[in-house]
């Protein structure tokens, strides 16, 4: 089979696995948070969202019905070929993705307010490129729904203020959020390179898996305090109320200029969908965060 034809069937079932089935971090994240979970109505929102998880799965559905903005990430060995045919593939993966499994139409023209109906248009789905060493093409895909996409902010701190004023920021990015993420949510945080440097970091950022610590201890650290700063807020699930308001935080950075400290905060809602794959020089397939095959 040739390798835009692979690439499109392996980018359509990805997608499937990602709008169908939460990653098992996540499950597991929100199945703590649930057994945790002291008010009466946090708890009745989370055994709401656990009942969704366990019924999109029995019936094959989306797990929500906003399918997202569908973004791909594409880690492209450097001797790979038919790189060029990637995009195109992945395009008509959705295409077919929105009508066979079926996804929402998310994509509208901002000038004329049409809908693609088919969640393609100009940079969508949008498509970010990491060359890395080898022959192997690995795609990740995140659906990103509107309601966790619209509390997004990207900031410029005051220098001086440094760690303290990132924390300040996150967290009255979260208590300005409310229940419009569908909390619990996961956070992405970055810092530096620039406004559109941060806030792509930050994106990228929501893709690592809950159960894996930061490598950096300093990091780890901060993570952790922003994580029971953040669920202090006592915001919980579905904004109702609670000890569970985010399920995780990661955050990222990069160098900054020195009169400037870029920041920004990605939300996720719990529907944290993502999905991975990679593909051999020879055509064989591996998926790697969903254990079933397709």
């Amino acid at each position: 089979m040739e390798k835009a034809k692979v690439v499109e069937n392996v980018a359509f079932n990805i997608l499937k696995q990602a709008v169908i089935y939460l990653p098992d971090d996540v499950k597991q994240a929100l199945k703590k948070a649930y057994a945790e979970e002291t008010s009466e109505t946090g708890k009745t929102q989370l055994k709401a969202i656990l009942d969704n998880i366990e019924l999109a799965e029995k019936y094959q559905a989306p797990v929500c019905q906003d399918t997202g903005t569908i973004i791909f990430y594409v880690k492209a060995g450097s001797k790979a070929k038919d790189l060029d045919k990637i995009e195109e593939a992945l395009v008509n993966a959705v295409r077919k993705a929105t009508k066979e499994i079926p996804l929402r139409p998310n994509a509208v023209d901002p000038f004329t307010q049409k809908n693609s109906g088919d969640n393609t248009g100009r940079f969508i789905p949008h498509v970010n490129w990491e060359i890395v060493p080898g022959d192997s093409v690995e795609l990740t895909v995140m659906t990103k729904g509107g309601g966790s996409e619209n509390v997004c902010i990207t900031g410029m701190l005051v220098p001086g203020e440094g760690i303290k004023g990132l924390k300040k920021f996150v967290i009255d990015a979260v208590i300005k959020a409310g229940a419009q993420p569908c909390p619990p949510t996961i956070l992405g945080i970055a810092m530096g390179g620039g406004a559109d440097i941060s806030m792509k970091l930050a994106k990228k950022a929501l893709l690592k898996p809950l159960n894996e610590p930061n490598p950096n201890p300093e990091i780890a650290k901060l993570e952790k305090e922003i994580f029971e700063a953040a669920n202090m807020t006592g915001i919980g699930p579905m904004g109702l109320g609670g000890k569970t308001t985010v399920l995780g935080v990661h955050i990222d950075y990069a160098f900054r200029h020195p009169a400037s400290f870029p920041a920004a905060v990605a939300f996720n809602c719990w529907a944290a969908r993502r999905a991975s794959a990679r593909i051999s020089a020879d055509g064989t397939v591996e998926y790697l965060t969903h254990k079933m095959k397709w």
